[in-house]
This record gives structure tokens, C-alpha cells and sequence, in this order.
């Protein structure tokens, strides 16, 4: 019986710096060099600000290379243009932490594709400020976590959220329809690696009931924005939008129903592209390399 052919190994290189002549080349003559071959590669050149970003997906053979000899072969590189990187195990799942409070649809969504493998994640505990949700949890065999949140509690739950956090080696967390606002200290915390998902075409209609709010202004379509978190409520780098057209003939209870699937398919589809390296923080804007 023939051996099996051994599976490649894969990497994703990310990165940005001011733009220059010869960036494409220097970056892809490099991880030749080191003895990768490019599967995939986006770039982009921001006229307006000047920089330039890039992602690369290489594959190679197995045990050639090792993510620590990659970064360090790609260092001279990233000094000598000023870049910044990022470069990791493609195969390697993100490890996420879910936030959610009553509502599940983003939530199951979540679970959903992170069960069948059409996320690249792996969901290490779900934290919840009730307890309405842990049966859906358990159902995919996941951790569950009740931190109750009233105003006088709201420092202690947050400190219990960061426990968690690093107890389960979080590396992105996802607010799922988490109807909480979180402190400027813990967006700070968590900044660059937390997503929310705000059931609105933001910049319209910020806070909280945006449904009824478009409702109130008769717009022809909803939408729903996944955005990274930051201390400004609803303003962080959007990363993902979604626009559903409705009428006159729609209550604000038929836009809650008909902007469900937007909002899990865009929370799902910016976690993903987090997941893979594919999102670039520009100012208040993201860089997509999809």
C-alpha cells in the first residue's frame, strides 16, 4: 500500500507600511526565499493615506518551515520598510470568547458554523448576563458562564469577564447581540480584538432600538454593521455591512424579524474574515483583503 502524500503546511502573512516601490516583490521574494509558494495573495494601495497593505497565503512543504523560522526570515523585511506584521499557522483556529444576553440568533449562528468547520474558529466558552441561553450552549458541548451585570456590579463582572478571558487564552471576543455597554477601560483592553454586531447600517441610528428608530424615520432599508469595539459606542472600524429593503408596509416588529439573518450572516462573515487575517485597522476604517 502507498504512503499517503503528507499535507502541506500553510501559512498567512499580513502586513502594512508606507507605500514604496517594490513592496509586492520584496515580500513575496522573501517568503520564496525561505521556501514557501504563494496559494493566494490580496494587496492595496491607499492613495489617499499612502500605505500599502498586503495579504499572503503560502503553502509549503511539511516541516520546511515553522512559523518562528518564517517570522524571523521575514524580519529584515518589515525593518527596512517599516512594517507592520502579523504571520501565523493558517491551520491554527482563533480562539473566541461569545458575549450574548437574550437573543440567539447571532449566537447560534456562531455555534453552528464553528461545529460544521465553516469557521475557522474554535469557541472556548460563551459568557452571558443570563442564563436564558445555556441550554443552546450546552448543546455544543461548549463552557457557559453567568456574570450578572446590574450598575453597582458592573467593575466586578467586568474584571470577571477579563478572568475568563485569559483563562481561556481568548484571542478575539465577540459581542453576539450583547445588550451591554461595555466600560472605556474594557474597550481599551480589548482593542483590536473584539467585534460587535449593531442591528443598523451605521453610521444611521446608533444605540439602542435601532429598528424602531428606522421605523419612526420611514427608511426604505435596514441593515446590520459588524465593527470592531471601541470606547465611542457604535463608531469603531466597521468591518462588514448588510442592507435589507423594506417599506411602509413593515412594523418596527417585522424589521426586528426580517434583520435577524443580516445580522448573523455579517457577524459571521467579519469573524471569519478576522479569523484569516484578512482585516487590516486603518484609523477609524479596515483595510478587507477578501
Amino acid at each position: 500500500m502507498s504512503a499517503q502524500p503528507s499535507t502541506p503546511d500553510e501559512h498567512v502573512l499580513t502586513a502594512h507600511c508606507p507605500e514604496a516601490y517594490g513592496l509586492v516583490s520584496a515580500v513575496a521574494s522573501n517568503l520564496t526565499s525561505q521556501g514557501c509558494d504563494i496559494f493566494d495573495v490580496k494587496h492595496f494601495s491607499d492613495r489617499h493615506d499612502d500605505r500599502f497593505f498586503i495579504r499572503c497565503h503560502t503553502i509549503s512543504a511539511p516541516g520546511t518551515v515553522t512559523t518562528e523560522s518564517l517570522i524571523e526570515g521575514f524580519r529584515p523585511v518589515a525593518q527596512e520598510h517599516d512594517m507592520r506584521f502579523r504571520l501565523v499557522d493558517a491551520r491554527k483556529k482563533t480562539r473566541v470568547l461569545v458575549m450574548v444576553s437574550k437573543i440567539s440568533h447571532c449566537l447560534a449562528d456562531l455555534l453552528h458554523r464553528a461545529h460544521v468547520g465553516s469557521l475557522p474558529v474554535e469557541i472556548v466558552a460563551v459568557v452571558s448576563n443570563h442564563t436564558d441561553l445555556r441550554p443552546l450552549v450546552d448543546f455544543y458541548g461548549v463552557p457557559f458562564h453567568h456574570v450578572p451585570v446590574t450598575r453597582d456590579t458592573k467593575p466586578q463582572a467586568e474584571a470577571e469577564l477579563l478572568r475568563l478571558v485569559a483563562a481561556h487564552n481568548t484571542e478575539l471576543v465577540v459581542l453576539a447581540r450583547y445588550m451591554q455597554i461595555l466600560s472605556d477601560e474594557l474597550t481599551r483592553e480589548l482593542a483590536g480584538r473584539c467585534i460587535n454586531i449593531h442591528h443598523s447600517f451605521l453610521p444611521s441610528f446608533k444605540g439602542a432600538k435601532p429598528y424602531h428608530q428606522a421605523y419612526e424615520r420611514g427608511v426604505k432599508m435596514v441593515g446590520a454593521t459588524a465593527h470592531y469595539v471601541t470606547p465611542d459606542l457604535d463608531e469603531g472600524p466597521i468591518i462588514a455591512q448588510a442592507v435589507i429593503p423594506v417599506n411602509h408596509a413593515h412594523t418596527p416588529a417585522d424589521l426586528v424579524a426580517v434583520g435577524s439573518d443580516a445580522e448573523a450572516q455579517t457577524l459571521s462573515r467579519a469573524v471569519k474574515w478576522h479569523a484569516e487575517g484578512r482585516v487590516v485597522v486603518s484609523g477609524n476604517r479596515t483595510i478587507v483583503l477578501a
